[in-house]
């Protein structure tokens, strides 16, 4: 059996295997909404293999999409839209996740969809963002700087959206502190400039991740948390692998089982340099410094070249995106290219096509 298709077992979750599904918007809801598309966009990564399927950045608050049309769990109807999707996940032997989310103030933008960048302004359906700072991401509008009371808030509505998730079928919890959204914008210097508790010192940086942490994993139970990362803020003065490794250690003294690595997305001016897996030793390096397992992500396309992750020790499972918009059985095929074509359970409807190995 190859490492990618060994299962993993974290808390009393059994995954099938390491080759999952990493949040992707689509753009697509309607008031906070999930609906048929998104049915059947992720259902159809459990039928092609994924041992997880983590649904979209989903808002907590309505001000907290990044767009008007993301997903919320801020409402009692959008917690039993999402119920019959988390079914169908689990129906098809996946695991059902979910990641909660604040845009910060990167929200309240227009959709890819639109044709236009930028704030989209009250009067065609925006809102007043807000943030650690009064500081604008660059091209958006200003936003407002959270005060005590908004920051309590803001921990309330993870706590309740995660009540929400959990009642809809969830069976992972993560938490977004990733890509320049509200906890990632609270974390890094570039965009905190605060000078009470929740800004100025790493620890202080950290505090509202911490108390968010601590909410979700109270009313997790037995629950798998994770929390999403971006491991540097590629940006001279920013958010490093270092911080990450340090706030990772204390975020899993609270309970949290993995951490997803990603990076950038805070500033307009970062400099990456992409190819492929060119944020897999991000991940390790956060496995190495905080002892927790990590899900690597980033131009991972392959079952051979998620396997040799693997087996490097760099990751204990693979996120992937793109590459499951672009094969749906994504999970399957690369069981195939490991030549274990039977390590990935084929739905019996799709049998007939399954690759047979001579000999």
């Amino acid at each position: 059996m190859s490492s990618l298709f060994t299962p993993l077992d974290i808390r009393h979750t059994s995954f099938r295997n390491r080759l999952w599904v990493a949040p992707m918007c689509q753009y697509s809801a309607v008031d906070g909404m999930p609906n048929d598309w998104h049915h059947v966009h992720l259902a159809q990564f459990a039928s092609g293999g994924a041992g997880l399927v983590i649904a979209e950045a989903t808002a907590v608050v309505p001000e907290g999409r990044i767009t008007p049309e993301d997903t919320g769990l801020w409402t009692d109807e959008q917690r039993d839209a999402w119920a019959g999707i988390a079914a169908a996940i689990r129906a098809r032997g996946a695991v059902p996740g979910i990641q909660l989310a604040h845009a910060g103030r990167k929200a309240s933008t227009w959709s890819p969809f639109s044709g236009q960048r930028g704030s989209v302004p009250p009067a065609q359906g925006g809102w007043t963002t807000t943030a650690p700072s009064a500081v604008a991401y660059d091209g958006f509008a200003e936003p407002r700087a959270l005060d005590a009371a908004g920051i309590d808030e803001v921990v309330d509505a993870f706590a309740a959206a995660a009540v929400r998730a959990i009642a809809a079928g969830f069976e992972v919890l993560e938490v977004h502190a990733a890509h320049g959204y509200l906890l990632h914008q609270f974390l890094s210097p570039l965009s905190n400039r605060r000078d009470d508790e929740y800004g100025g010192s790493l620890a202080n940086r950290a505090r509202l991740l911490l108390r968010i942490v601590d909410a979700v994993r109270a009313v997790a139970g037995d629950l798998p948390v994770f929390v999403r990362f971006s491991a540097t803020d590629w940006a001279d003065g920013g958010w490093d692998v270092e911080d990450t490794v340090t706030v990772g250690r204390w975020v899993a003294e609270r309970g949290v089982d993995l951490l997803d690595i990603s990076s950038g997305g805070l500033v307009l001016h970062q400099r990456i340099t992409t190819g492929p897996g060119y944020q897999v030793p991000l991940a390790a390096a956060v496995r190495r410094g905080t002892g927790l397992p990590v899900g690597a992500v980033g131009e991972i396309t392959g079952g051979p070249q998620a396997e040799e992750i693997l087996a490097a020790g760099d990751a204990d499972a693979i996120l992937a995106a793109r590459e499951w918009l672009r094969d749906p059985h994504f999970g399957l095929r690369a069981a195939t290219e490991l030549g274990t074509p039977t390590a990935a359970p084929w739905p019996p409807q799709y049998e007939r096509a399954r690759p047979r190995i001579a000999g």
